[in-house]
Formats: structure tokens, C-alpha cells, sequence
């Protein structure tokens, strides 16, 4: 059985609110997580069950003000 991998945010440099999505780290497809505000930092969640196999992800975030911040790590 495939257990969920958990991704952890704990700080974003931006305006808030933020909408966070994840992607595969070769993939332009991403995900839609969640709405959050600065005071839910940090904020956790379960990787989407298409994307819990991978081992590269990439976690984009778009801020009030429209800029996007892109982060591109490895699962452990």
C-alpha cells in the first residue's frame, strides 16, 4: 500500500492570500492544493494520490499580487 507523502510550506515571500499548486518536477500540470493565508504558514498537505509514486515535485505558489514563486524539490 502507497502511504501518502506529506510537503510542508513554511515560509513564502510574497503577498498573502496565496494559492498553492504541485506538479511532477518535469511537468508543466499542476495541481490545485489550497487557498492560504499567512497565518496558516506553516501549512501542511498530503500530495495529491497521482503524484505520491514521484520523487521530483515542483510547488508553485501565486500570491495576491499575481507574481509566481516556483520551488522544485526531491521526497525523501
Amino acid at each position: 500500500m502507497n502511504m501518502p507523502s506529506i510537503v510542508t510550506v513554511s515560509d513564502i515571500t510574497g503577498t498573502t492570500p496565496y494559492e498553492i499548486y504541485l506538479s511532477l518536477s518535469s511537468n508543466t500540470q499542476y495541481y490545485y492544493i489550497d487557498y492560504i493565508d499567512s497565518s496558516e504558514l506553516p501549512y501542511t498537505f498530503n500530495v495529491p494520490l497521482p503524484l505520491q509514486r514521484a520523487t521530483g515535485l515542483c510547488l508553485k505558489v501565486i500570491d495576491n499580487d499575481g507574481c509566481t514563486i516556483t520551488n522544485c524539490f526531491s521526497l525523501t
